[in-house]
């Protein structure tokens, strides 16, 4: 692990992270992920932890103990997801009764870019968006958001490679 590289996790790998690597039969790996926790090195907001409890299954009693994991959110970052959704009304759905957790791991990184004061991490380098979502066309999604804010996007295999992981 690079000690200046930083991970916002979205539902969308944690959901992949569970259904490829069941905690039940992968727990070194499950190990990895938590260490990052510990270490504030790997991040998410309250509104990924929301979509994934929802759930009644590993990956949501695995949430719940690691509520540390997720992160909530102030007004300045409320200021960031509306501008966010400002340009990018498509971001949610329209017709979602719920918040999605999109635009608010991406004003996360956001907040970063901008505070060079910022708490929430440590240093400049290596902020990324962990997601499973790709890169298609101009289809409005993290990655296109990200793109156009100067944040790099990787998947959960990447987040692995980066961090040296072997099995």
């Amino acid at each position: 692990m690079t000690m200046d590289t930083y991970y916002i996790i979205d539902s969308s790998s944690l959901i992949e992270l569970n259904r490829k690597y069941p905690i039940d039969v992968f727990p070194s790996l499950w190990k990895n992920v938590e260490s990052l926790i510990k270490t504030g090195f790997l991040l998410s907001h309250e509104e990924v932890y929301k979509e994934i409890i929802d759930g009644d299954d590993q990956l949501a009693r695995w949430a719940r103990r690691h509520k540390r994991l997720f992160k909530g959110y102030d007004e300045d970052q409320l200021e960031i997801v509306r501008e966010i959704l400002v340009k990018y009304p498509s971001l949610v759905k329209a017709d979602n009764e719920k918040a999605s957790a999109d635009p608010f791991l991406i004003a996360m990184a956001v907040m970063h870019l901008r505070d060079k004061q910022t708490t929430l991490f440590k240093s400049k380098k290596g902020k990324l968006i962990v997601t499973e979502e790709k890169l298609r066309g101009s289809r409005v999604r993290i990655p296109l958001v990200c793109k156009n804010y100067g944040i790099d996007c990787i998947d959960v295999l990447e987040m692995y490679r980066q961090e040296g992981w072997k099995f």
